[in-house]
Order: structure tokens, then C-alpha cells, then sequence
């Protein structure tokens, strides 16, 4: 089975819990700022205990900035496809063109009826996907509508909108119609592990590529992406090891069978990211070195924290070439991150503190709204309001001062501000997550299991938020370092 020398992208596929809403939407979250690809939403209308995928999916639109968003699959029996392909192509609108669209033929059936879906026979319901393909691409090209098939009709339909982008449909497929049917039509394949081991992967891919080659495509053209599942420790099993096995199972996947997108089952923000910081860099530097380059391919760099490679453009300048004058500028951009890097620790002291009984959540919570990163217009907010305010005496913070300013200087650096707002947001909302945690806590700490469950949820509410602010400062530093110094502030 070959390996058709995609680049590899790497996601998650956290269980839409409703019970859990909140810690849903901070992994997604957590994923954006990580740098993974994806963020997969299942898609089971009549199960009781998930939120519904389109109403959450964007939600997690509204949160995250760089991450891709995709049913994983669309439960197309409940959804018509012409609704399905509205709804697709206003998140992908809203979100600047982040949706991929994951399709199944249905499953469940007793569930699917009891929802109002129609019973299909196996082939009934793969010749209703086949239509509904037609009918979603045409929508989204803003043709008039004139399908007529045995399952859909769309005559007389006035499409709109279109989506940002060309929207690539995955689908869901293990049985030799659906396999033919992917190999015809979809962008993506997308099996998951429980259902398609490593084992049955060559005989289904194989049939896949002579579905593509008949069909007229080159087996290439279409992504293999494969939900997987595991733990972290010291088993041998397929992802049961540790970081470094992992990697190294995911290179086999990738060099020997095909596979190029990996989204992975998870609902714990420390799997995510030890997945996202040891195991995807690791398995992208194996998977280059197999291919014979030694290092990543120059075409598909790592990302970082979720940034456009597009980024890595804008190129350094020898430091020995600024006056002090200008290295006093982002000097102080330093000295600013250097006081956000000591409020973490009070905050890390201070839930230290509530989880010991030795401070109340009403104070904790008093002193972290009263630093400077809770501020609206926190971190380089700060830079602003102390630093900018008096030198320029009207810039009033990052966003609408600094930001603006350097973009017209150098529109290179347009891709890097972009980063670092959309960073803002998230942080914001991490830090909201941290009070949210706070406020789960009180009635319950100390409390059995309720108060234990509230304890960890304030740890890895402090963990997400110092993970990202201290990779975000990091990269402000050194992305900003050069343009401050060559531009000032206006």
C-alpha cells in the first residue's frame, strides 16, 4: 500500500457530552491554540446525552481561529442535504472558510426512525448519499436547482450562501458500494479504529484507489483519515505506549499505509496535550526522515499554536544591526510579558491555595479579576495602557494601536497580528474557563467525589491557561521583536 506523500494533519474527537458542555468547548479550544488541524464533532440526533453537532460546532467556530471543523459524520438520513449544505456553508462563511464536511449513509436505524428519519435498505441508503453529493456540491456552486433523483429533488431551489471555500466531504465507508462511492466522489475517506483495524486497512484502501482510478482521479486526490483511539502508559498495543510509540505507530500508518490525518478520540486536556506537544511533532519529524528528507517538507511546515505557515515568512534581522534605541522597544514588550509571567504564578499560588482550604474561591477569584491579564485588554493591553499611552499618548491598546500600525508598516506581518488577536480571544475565554472552574467549586470542595471532580477541573482550567499564555508570549516575543524595533509604534 503506498504512501501518497500527503502532508499530515492531526485533530480531535471529543464526545459532544452535554453534561459536560463547558469542558467540550475549552478542549476544542485547547486544540486551536495547540496547533492541531481539526476539531471532529459525531453527529447521533437521537442520542440523549450529546449536544447537537451543528448548534456546537459552532460554538467552537466562535472560539477557536485556526482549527478546522467537521461532522464526524453527518447523520444524513436526519439531516436533508440541502439544509445540511446551507448549514455547512454559513459556519464555513463565519469561520473563514474552516468546515469539512464528513458524511455517513446512517446507522442506528431504530434511533433514526424514532427521530423522524426514514428506514433505508443498505443500498437505498448508499444510493441516497450518492444524491445528496450532488445535490450539496451544486448548492454550494450556486446552480439553480433542477436535481430530480429517487431519494432528492431540488427543483426550483434558489441556492445560497456560498461557502468561503470549496468544502471537502469525507465519507464514511467500509462496505464495497460505499468504498466505490468514495472513491468516485469524496475528497476524504474516513474510517475509524474500532470499526477498521491497521489490518483491514490495505485490502480497503486498494479498493479504494481502483474506485478512484476507474472513476477517473488519481488515488491521491483523496485524503485518508483515520479516527483513532488510546491511552498513554507502558502497554505494546496499538496507541497504548508511551509519546515516542506512538509517533513511531503513526509513521507506520502514515509511510506504509496511506493514512495522512489522524483525529484523535479524546474528552482529557492533558491527553490532548501531550498528543498535540509530543506526539504529533515526533511523528511528523519520523514520517519526513522516512521520506527520505531528514527534516519536514518545506511545503507543509509544523504548525505552531495554530499558526498559518504563512507566518514564517516575515524574515529576522540581525540584532547587532538596531540601535539601543530601538531594542528599548521590544525590551519593554519583555519587562510587560515578564509581570503577566509573575501574575500566573500568584494565580497558580492562589488555586494552590484553595485546593489546600487554606483561601476561599470569593477571594481567589477577587484577586485573579484584578490582574492585569483579566483586563479586556490584557497582556500586550498592558503594553498599551502603560507603556503606549505615554509615549504616544493615543494608542489604546494592542488591536486597534500597535496592531494596525505594523500591519501598514509591513503587510508580511498582517498573518502574525491576525495570530495574535485571534490568541487574545482565546486566552480570554481560557481565563473565563479558570472562573467558571472557581465557581464549580463553590458547595462542592472538599465534598466527596463532586469536590474532587471540581478540584481537577480548576487544575486543568489552570493548566490550558498557562500552557497557552506562556506559548503565546513566547511567540509574541519573538514574531514582534524585530517589527517593534524597525517600526516603533507609530
Amino acid at each position: 500500500m503506498p504512501d501518497y506523500g500527503l502532508d499530515l494533519e492531526f485533530g480531535i474527537f471529543p464526545t459532544p457530552d452535554a453534561s459536560r458542555h463547558h469542558e467540550v468547548l475549552e478542549l476544542a479550544q485547547l486544540a486551536d491554540v495547540l496547533g492541531l488541524d481539526h476539531v471532529s464533532i459525531q453527529d447521533h440526533p437521537y442520542q440523549a446525552a450529546h449536544l447537537d453537532t451543528w448548534t456546537l460546532l459552532s460554538a467552537i467556530g466562535s472560539r477557536t481561529s485556526q482549527v478546522r471543523l467537521s461532522t464526524n459524520v453527518a447523520n444524513l438520513p436526519l439531516r436533508p442535504p440541502v439544509v445540511l449544505a446551507k448549514a455547512a456553508a454559513t459556519l464555513d462563511l463565519l469561520t473563514g472558510g474552516r468546515v469539512e464536511l464528513g458524511l455517513g449513509a446512517g446507522a442506528f436505524w431504530d434511533g433514526i426512525v424514532a427521530a423522524g428519519g426514514e428506514r433505508r435498505t443498505p443500498g437505498e441508503s448508499v444510493d441516497a448519499l450518492a444524491e445528496a453529493v450532488t445535490v450539496m456540491r451544486a448548492f454550494w456552486a450556486g446552480e439553480p436547482g433542477r436535481f430530480e433523483g429517487e431519494h432528492y429533488a431540488t427543483k426550483g431551489l434558489r441556492p445560497g450562501p456560498r461557502p468561503a471555500h470549496d468544502i471537502p466531504i469525507w465519507l464514511g465507508a467500509y462496505r464495497p458500494r460505499m468504498i466505490r462511492l468514495t472513491g468516485r466522489v469524496a475528497d476524504g475517506w474516513v474510517p475509524s479504529m474500532a470499526y477498521a483495524d491497521p489490518s483491514t486497512l490495505p485490502d480497503l484502501s486498494a479498493r479504494l484507489d481502483e474506485a478512484a482510478v476507474t472513476a477517473g482521479r488519481a488515488p491521491r486526490d483523496i485524503r485518508r483519515i483515520y479516527n483513532i483511539s488510546g491511552r498513554f502508559g507502558s502497554g505494546s498495543g496499538l496507541f497504548q505506549g508511551g509519546p515516542g510509540d506512538w509517533a513511531e505507530q503513526l509513521t507506520d500508518l502514515a509511510v506504509g499505509l496511506g493514512m495522512c490525518t489522524f483525529i484523535l478520540g479524546a474528552d482529557e486536556p492533558d491527553v490532548v496535550r501531550r498528543f498535540a506537544e509530543e506526539v504529533v511533532p515526533l511523528a511528523r519529524e519520523l514520517v519526513a526522515a522516512e521520506r527520505g528528507g531528514g527534516q519536514p517538507d518545506e511545503a507543509t511546515p509544523t504548525r505552531v499554536a495554530g499558526v498559518p505557515p504563512a507566518v514564517h515568512t516575515v524574515a529576522a534581522q540581525d540584532p547587532s544591526t538596531f540601535t539601543p534605541e530601538q531594542l528599548a522597544v521590544p525590551r519593554h514588550l519583555v519587562e510587560v510579558h515578564d509581570h503577566l509571567r509573575r501574575e500566573l504564578e500568584q494565580v497558580r499560588d492562589i488555586v494552590r491555595q484553595v485546593r489546600e482550604g487554606h483561601e476561599s474561591v470569593g477571594a481567589a477569584r477577587s484577586v485573579i479579576n484584578t490582574m492585569t491579564m483579566r483586563q479586556n485588554n490584557w497582556t500586550l493591553g498592558a503594553y498599551c495602557e502603560s507603556y503606549c499611552r505615554i509615549v504616544t499618548g493615543h494608542h489604546t491598546n494592542e488591536d486597534r494601536g500597535i496592531f494596525p500600525h505594523l500591519v501598514r508598516a509591513d503587510p508580511a506581518l498582517e498573518p502574525v497580528v491576525t495570530r495574535l488577536h485571534d490568541e487574545h480571544e482565546v486566552i480570554a475565554g481560557l481565563l473565563d474557563g479558570l472562573d467558571r472552574a472557581l465557581v464549580a467549586l463553590v458547595g462542592d470542595a472538599g465534598h466527596g467525589s463532586t469536590g474532587k471532580r471540581a478540584l481537577d477541573g480548576l487544575s486543568d482550567a489552570l493548566d490550558a491557561l498557562s500552557d497557552s499564555l506562556l506559548a503565546h508570549l513566547s511567540y509574541e516575543e519573538e514574531a514582534l521583536h524585530d517589527p517593534l524595533a524597525v517600526h516603533g509604534f507609530g
